[in-house]
């Protein structure tokens, strides 16, 4: 399980490797629950939450899961070419964009709902609603969801290059433009 702000490369990964990925929604609570409900091995957050099922006890702990890399590392002769093998991309770190007190929950459902009945479109991409609104493209991928804690917007943004990024970003910024162009400041 890997919550919405995880790289796109992450499910190609897991089932090149023989796993079953599941996307979630953000949130330590929400990611043991759905571990617990799903009966899954493994769950992380971009966060760097990561919980164990399997040899451990369902809940995150930091020094667990570097002893945990440290021997999947330790079966390679090159423990470097292993890291080094990952895929890389361009990407945002998380960009918080602050809104009133719950009206970021509300512009998050207006959005969702405007996808749902077709108003909103991403052409040649996929929209995931399981937490705000995950839009897949060939070669990247844009995020913008509701902050669980605090009242802003969270949007991050991945691609395989710096154009395909910026053509990602560009089209988040037409979405908030149509909705709310007071928040494009903060973008």
């Amino acid at each position: 399980i890997y919550d919405v702000k995880c790289t796109g490369h992450l499910a190609t990964h897991i089932l090149r490797h023989g796993g079953s990925p599941l996307m979630w929604k953000t949130g330590h609570s929400l990611i043991k629950a759905k571990m617990k409900e799903t009966e899954a091995e493994l769950a992380g957050e971009m966060s760097g939450h990561i919980f164990f099922g399997e040899r451990w006890y369902g809940f995150d702990d930091a020094t667990y899961t570097a002893a945990r890399l440290l021997e999947i590392l330790s079966r390679s002769k090159n423990p470097s070419a292993v890291l080094n093998a990952l895929p890389t991309s361009f990407n945002t770190p998380e960009l918080n964009v602050p809104c009133a007190e719950g009206e970021h929950h509300r512009l998050v459902t207006e959005l969702q709902a405007r996808v749902a009945d077709g108003r909103l479109s991403f052409p040649g991409a996929e929209v995931n609603t399981i937490d705000g609104l995950r839009v897949e493209y060939p070669d990247g991928f844009g995020l913008m969801r509701a902050s669980n804690t605090t009242p802003v917007l969270v949007l991050r943004f991945e691609a395989d290059n710096s154009a395909a990024l910026e053509r990602i970003k560009s089209d988040f910024r037409r979405v908030l433009r149509t909705a709310r162009p007071d928040l494009l400041q903060a973008f």
